[in-house]
């Protein structure tokens, strides 16, 4: 999932030979970027290089390597708008936590390219260490979402279904809360496991209920396709994150029960 949904968002640069402005947000930088357009064409190769390679065993760990890169730019791309942003809109905490969140939004992406080219490693301490860094950037990331969910009720709530019931504002709050408990069972390493496998759900609900549809809706849009294919690559992330502390400590608890029967 993490390497097609990369695939899907490379193509979508080609077809629409732009960055998507949801989530590579380029502009940023200004309207008028030289190369702009040539700049696109190598980021959509790239990732479609990349995301195809951790597809395979063999070009996994390059693969990874190739999507931290990249999705690491994209997080690059959000730093001029902590000026930017309450330089035309004023100086309020939320804003800040906003741009905050667009940077995690790449962060995470990131923390799982990561995890993918440590996996990889015949040897060393950095698989282990990278576990450990993965755990407090998805931490933070996800306790800061539900911060941007918590502060911004009535312009997140507009991304409800009318059909849900309760109201756009039960949905934000519930689930600002829940990105915030994750976040912080992830970082305690309490119910880390289960937190982040229900991270996941919960991103997944979202692309099912708000995402998907939108395509339907507004089809001929970069950021819609754009954004379906990002928050299926955050899934994947959060599933990644899962399975790679899951394994770790299965790794950790079989050493152990080495050593004590060594001892015995």
């Amino acid at each position: 999932m993490y390497g097609m949904a990369t695939v899907a968002a490379g193509i979508f640069d080609l077809v629409w030979d732009d960055f998507d402005a949801s989530h590579q947000p380029i502009q940023a930088f200004g309207d008028h970027i030289p190369g702009r357009e040539i700049l696109a064409y190598i980021t959509a190769v790239w990732m479609i290089v990349g995301g195809a390679a951790i597809l395979w065993r063999r070009s996994a760990r390059a693969g990874g390597a190739m999507l931290a890169v990249i999705y690491f730019i994209f997080a690059a791309f959000w730093l001029p708008r902590f000026y930017t942003t309450p330089h035309f809109l004023g100086f309020r905490i939320p804003l800040y936590i906003g741009v905050l969140g667009g940077v995690g939004t790449q962060l995470i992406v990131v923390a799982a390219g990561a995890l993918v080219y440590a996996s990889r490693a015949t040897h060393g301490s950095s698989w282990p260490r990278t576990i450990l860094i993965a755990r407090w950037i998805f931490g933070l990331c996800s306790v800061d979402f539900g911060l941007v969910h918590l502060t911004g009720v009535a312009d997140n709530s507009a991304y409800v279904p009318k059909w849900m019931p309760l109201g756009g504002e039960f949905w934000t709050i519930v689930t600002g809360i829940c990105f915030v408990l994750a976040g912080l069972a992830i970082l305690s390493g309490i119910l880390d496991v289960l937190a982040a496998r229900l991270l996941a759900l919960m991103l997944l609900v979202f692309s099912a209920v708000t995402l998907v549809p939108m395509i339907f809706a507004f089809p001929h849009r970069h950021d819609v396709w754009g954004g379906n294919a990002y928050n299926l690559a955050a899934v994947a992330a959060a599933w990644i994150l899962a399975d790679s502390i899951a394994s770790h400590r299965a790794e950790r608890e079989e050493e152990a029960k080495a050593r004590l029967a060594v001892v015995s």
